[in-house]
């Protein structure tokens, strides 16, 4: 009887870790093995059977909506200057290392296909018109489910912003403070979740933000020990550059 009791218990433990299994979300694609926000990491991400990407927006001079981290070119291309002050032609001169091109926000949503969650973080000021723009689109003439577009970023205003023209749109409040700080903005902008520095979660502060009623997606989770830590916690979701460590 003892033996069938333990047994029984194994099963509960194992049932509720697989229920509890956060959502994988590559990091700018699958960063750990291409070159970051180009189409062959967001491929990569599709590969390793991610539940979801996460990448970096801004806009550039002539109006496009460019899928890029860095305020400057100079770490990841062959050019210099602020991506922002680009415009289309000169952009697609520049080279990134391994050979790519710097995509538009329309070719990742087209290579993704509505397949996964799309996690867009708002990198330039002045974005969310426009990325609501495209995503409204995207989910009015190509078939994506809304569910599938989450907004993040660190500039809270440009929350704010995305908020006011899209009342339904899910977003999370990027943080790398103490992320007890971003109840309140996650609040105010009736936001799904908060997004923090996973080295600033603690058993606490990520109880506090499940009983104020909001997801949790840490970054950037890629050691082992690191990723064992945030399963413990029972977070949402984590985001990595290695997309195959987590299960």
């Amino acid at each position: 009887m003892r033996f069938l009791v333990t047994i029984f218990s194994l099963f509960l433990f194992l049932s509720c870790t697989r229920m509890n299994e956060p959502l994988i979300i590559g990091h700018r694609g699958a960063m750990g093995h291409e070159t970051e926000n180009t189409l062959a990491s967001v491929q990569k991400a599709l590969d390793l059977g991610v539940d979801g990407i996460e990448i970096d927006v801004f806009n550039i001079e002539s109006g496009e909506t460019v899928v890029f981290h860095d305020e400057r070119v100079e770490r990841l291309t062959n050019g210099g200057g602020r991506v922002e002050e680009y415009n289309y032609v000169d952009l697609l001169q520049l080279t990134l290392d391994g050979n790519h091109k710097i995509p538009m926000l329309q070719d990742v949503l087209k290579l993704i296909d509505n397949k996964v969650l799309l996690n867009i973080e708002l990198k330039g000021a002045g974005t969310s018109d426009r990325v609501n723009f495209i995503m409204n689109y995207y989910i009015e003439e190509r078939g994506w489910s809304p569910e599938n577009f989450l907004i993040s970023s660190f500039n809270w205003d440009e929350l704010r912003e995305m908020r006011k023209i899209n009342p339904d749109v899910a977003i999370a409040v990027l943080t790398e403070d103490d992320p007890l700080e971003a109840i309140p903005e996650a609040i105010e902008l009736k936001a799904v979740a908060i997004n923090p520095d996973y080295e600033k979660l603690t058993s606490e502060n990520n109880l506090a933000i499940k009983d104020a009623g909001f997801k949790i997606y840490a970054w950037t989770v890629n050691e082992p020990q690191d990723i064992i830590k945030m399963k413990r916690f029972g977070v949402d979701g984590i985001i990595t550059n290695y997309p195959e460590r987590i299960r």
